[in-house]
């Protein structure tokens, strides 16, 4: 097994932010929106609030009781569209249950949408207008592209793994930017009897295999062509550990490529956000 090092390839992109804020006399700004008391969504706002301060972002951060109203969040959004020191915004995600998420992301201008799921900005993506890729694909994208060039490897076809028609669309037309054809699979289709062989075959014939449903265990080497890469953006935490989708040990004695949790996804999706942040303040 080969593992991806997402810290590693993150560090490439973190270093050229820092390089070109430091040539500039302004700094960019982003905001995060942050409700509730969920321990992983403090924490992964942690990280992105002490990777900007490294590379020379102002952070601003809003954290809010999951008591306020929906109304309350939308009008600190307004406040932050018009904010010159803002150049990005970000809700942290998942809000707790009362809230309409998608509504809150509609709220945010299109222009610091850094996140890049906002409805027009998306609508601009699949017509290939878009200045900025939503975050979460582009960095699974960049890991596939930096171990597809350290290997000396070429693939043509992929599996999706999801639970979101949303992510799932917008991977597969992320990964057909690069010449590479998909298929989607819902995680729940992996348990369907009447699916389930067809699923197998699918995932067996797979260059690459992406999955995102934060379901621990749910791909092992056995279901993986050797030589494959497996890009596990599934985040469960269970006490104290965070596991991803990929039963990472069933990979040990084959020759693929295998993003840890964590590790792998999470610290390459903070960099490509903080690098829209600077896209846009440029």
């Amino acid at each position: 097994m080969h593992l991806i090092d997402g810290k590693k390839i993150s560090q490439n992109i973190l270093r050229g932010i820092r390089d070109g804020i430091a040539s500039h006399k302004t700094r960019p700004g982003l905001a995060v929106v942050l409700i509730g008391d969920d321990s992983a969504s403090h924490l992964y706002v942690n990280l992105k609030e002490k990777a900007s301060t490294e590379v020379g972002i102002n952070f601003f951060k809003f954290i809010f009781d999951e008591n306020i109203s929906q109304k309350e969040v939308i009008s600190k959004i307004g406040d932050l569209n018009q904010d010159r020191n803002v150049n990005g915004i970000i809700v942290q995600l998942p809000l707790p249950e009362k809230f309409d998420s998608q509504e809150i992301i509609n709220a945010i201008s299109p222009r610091k949408d850094v996140d890049g799921f906002h409805p027009l900005n998306l609508e601009e993506f699949f017509k290939d207008k878009s200045l900025l890729d939503p975050v979460f694909p582009r960095a699974i994208m960049k890991m596939i592209e930096h171990t597809l060039r350290e290997s000396e490897k070429e693939a043509k076809n992929a599996v999706i793994v999801v639970n979101s028609d949303k992510f799932g669309s917008v991977m597969s037309k992320t990964l057909q930017k690069k010449g590479i054809e998909s298929k989607i699979v819902f995680c729940e289709d992996m348990l369907n009897e009447e699916k389930k062989d067809s699923i197998k075959n699918d995932l067996l014939n797979a260059q690459i295999v992406i999955s995102a449903c934060g379901k621990p265990g749910l791909i092992n080497a056995s279901m993986i062509k050797d030589g494959a890469i497996i890009i596990d953006g599934g985040i469960k935490k269970e006490g104290k550990k965070v596991l991803g989708d990929v039963d990472i040990n069933s990979f040990k004695d084959t020759d693929c490529f295998v993003t840890p949790v964590p590790g792998g996804v999470g610290p390459m999706t903070v960099a490509c956000l903080l690098e829209n942040v600077y896209l846009v303040s440029a």
